[in-house]
């Protein structure tokens, strides 16, 4: 990779946000394909898709002698990156049939702790004190908001005894269901099937950086996401789901989530990693959640408990920490 770098015309502070804010879109266009009927398969493996479709004219023609000079090495790395991208958009789009909008993006936003976690055994990095820090008080957010999104606040009213029998008084408590009804439920699945997109993710960030090393932007996403657009679809024909015959309303919102989320969200952040540092960028990210959480409570009225508001406060803040305590370039 060139490490010799030209200032940008326009600061990366100023842009990265505008990166944020396009990958925050997913999830909502997401719920609104979903309302429709339309397979998650179906939403993940069209999404790469398009996205690589789009690519393919600038990469073949501009990088064609950087995609043909990969090595087996190489080539076996791109190949793993792009299966478990796959899994990522595959399970997290799934997730967000069963679960909140925002409780399923500030899981699947737990990535860097998980690629803490693997790191010493995938690259051989030590995890230092400060990243467990950071991990443990964002699984505790993480359990948190797993209660919430099963348990309610409920309220009981009775009569006071003795003198004060006319009195009425109101008694708090947390329920939740019977174990199994809990690590059943259709919302604690979605959780799980979130909280698999953020393993699959952060695998995908470990095995796919000797590769970004070695490649450019536009050839590094056009061949990650072909790999994975191509993985997605084998899954969704064998699943028995199809892409045809769905409203034009459909194909909007997904070539829309192609686009906003998929190409300027993410290749804004890719762009940015380029004049800042990897842990800024990390802490940038933790805006995702956030702006998922608004656009869910403007689209969909979807209002978050408290429960789940300080959970997911635990959650960025573990990261945060994370973020702050390691470096991976």
């Amino acid at each position: 990779m060139d490490n010799s770098i030209q200032r940008p015309i326009v600061h990366p502070l100023i842009v990265v946000p505008f990166g944020i804010l396009a990958v925050s879109t997913a999830s909502i266009f997401i719920r609104f394909i979903q309302a429709e009927s339309v397979s998650s398969l179906v939403i993940a493996a069209l999404r790469l898709t398009l996205a690589a479709v789009i690519l393919s004219p600038f990469a073949l023609s501009r990088n064609r002698h950087e995609l043909v000079s990969l090595n087996r090495k190489d080539a076996f790395l791109a190949v793993l990156s792009g299966i478990l991208l796959a899994v990522h958009f595959a399970t997290w789009i799934t997730s967000l049939e069963y679960t909140s909008v925002a409780s399923s993006v500030v899981f699947v936003s737990t990535s860097p702790l998980w690629v803490a976690l693997i790191a010493p055994i995938a690259i051989k990095e030590n995890v230092p004190r400060g990243v467990l820090f950071g991990m443990l008080i964002a699984l505790v957010g993480g359990v948190i908001i797993g209660i919430s999104d099963s348990c309610e606040l409920q309220i009981n009213t009775f009569k006071a005894l003795g003198r004060n029998a006319d009195l009425l008084t109101n008694s708090k408590y947390l329920y939740c269901p019977p174990y199994n009804q809990f690590v059943g439920g259709d919302v604690f699945f979605g959780d799980c099937l979130a909280l698999a997109g953020a393993i699959s993710g952060a695998g995908y960030i470990l095995f796919g950086r000797k590769l970004r090393e070695k490649m450019t932007l536009l050839p590094y996403i056009f061949v990650v996401y072909g790999i994975s657009a191509v993985v997605l679809i084998i899954v969704m024909f064998v699943s028995g789901a199809s892409p045809y015959g769905y409203s034009p309303r459909v194909y909007y919102l997904i070539i829309l989530l192609a686009v906003v989320p998929q190409l300027i969200g993410h290749s804004t952040i890719n762009w940015s990693l380029r004049y800042l540092s990897a842990a800024y960028v990390s802490i940038t990210l933790l805006g995702e959640p956030i702006g998922s959480a608004i656009l869910a409570y403007i689209f969909l009225s979807e209002v978050p408990s408290g429960l789940m508001i300080f959970g997911a406060i635990l959650i960025l803040l573990g990261i945060f920490i994370t973020s702050r305590r390691n470096r991976y370039n």
